[in-house]
């Protein structure tokens, strides 16, 4: 079975998936993500042989990439621990006890394997799967009342684990790629979104948020990259600012205007199709995309 995300996370890269493959270099080195996420796009190139070697993966999210250090290096021990947990998905006091533990001295003590199950669990059953920390870097999402989710997926978590295997996992700043991006490398960049309005502006994945002068800094990565010979590319919303960053003044750069779905917003009648924005510094219309061939 193919690998899959084992997170729910805002602003994944699933829907977005084809969009990406079209626009993938045809052969590339070593893939970088310093935007981890819920490695959508990790997953895919993994699934269709693509990766040369197991690259790396990075976040500032530490407690994010320690998830994916437990289901790499302990995926059994996590396997049985959210099992353990599953039959309590509809106990809201439970819920917040569970959630409240960040609070407490001693927490980032506790093993790998324990606070990773916690975050596995609350990303299940909290309000839309929403990944949020206050400035004190504790989860505050609220508790989501689902009738039926999906704790645990043995199979998938092996079948990442697997995955995972060769892979580096860094905890770090997105800017720290220069240090270890080289010529012919693959870096795909899928920051917090630049809002799209005064009231959307949700970017608290981390405690610190991300600001417009870290989007402008994430810009000046990027062609850092590029002048170095790596294959960038870049996904964001399509706002006056990303244009602006990446297009007029960027010239050479390939941007691409995508639609895809919105779902991270409280109130349903104001998700849907929306334009966002990839960019490359490469032409892809110049690029053969070869056969994918299954993992080994």
């Amino acid at each position: 079975m193919p690998a899959r995300p084992f997170l729910k996370w805002a602003g994944g890269k699933g829907q977005l998936l084809p969009a990406l493959q079209e626009r993938l270099p045809a052969r590339f080195e070593r893939y970088h993500e310093p935007f981890v996420g819920g490695g959508a796009l990790f997953f895919h190139l993994w699934n269709s042989g693509r990766l040369r070697s197991g690259g790396v993966l990075s976040d500032f999210n530490r407690e994010l990439i320690e998830c994916y250090e437990a289901v790499r290096d302990h995926v059994e021990e996590l396997i049985e621990r959210l099992q353990l947990l599953r039959p309590r998905f509809s106990d809201k006091a439970f819920f917040y006890e569970i959630r409240g533990l960040d609070r407490e001295a001693g927490f980032h003590e506790q093993p790998m394997v324990e606070r990773a199950a916690r975050t596995i669990f609350l990303n299940r059953t909290c309000y839309n799967g929403l990944y949020r920390l206050n400035n004190k870097r504790q989860f505050n999402a609220p508790f989501g009342n689902y009738k039926n989710p999906l704790i645990v997926d043995p199979e998938n978590m092996r079948e990442a684990s697997r995955a995972l295997r060769n892979v580096d996992l860094r905890v770090g700043d997105f800017a720290d790629v220069l240090k270890r991006a080289a010529p012919g490398d693959l870096v795909y960049f899928d920051p917090p979104y630049v809002p799209v309005s005064a009231t959307a502006s949700f970017t608290h994945y981390t405690h610190q948020g991300f600001s417009e002068a870290d989007q402008r800094r994430l810009a000046r990565v990027f062609a850092d990259l590029a002048a170095r010979g790596c294959y960038v590319m870049l996904s964001n919303s399509a706002t006056d600012l990303t244009r602006a960053l990446y297009g007029q003044a960027a010239p050479g750069l390939a941007v691409h205007t995508v639609q895809a779905s919105r779902k991270i917003n409280c109130d349903g009648k104001k998700r849907g199709l929306v334009d966002e924005l990839i960019v490359c510094n490469y032409d892809q219309a110049r690029i053969a995309i070869p056969e994918a061939q299954p993992a080994l």
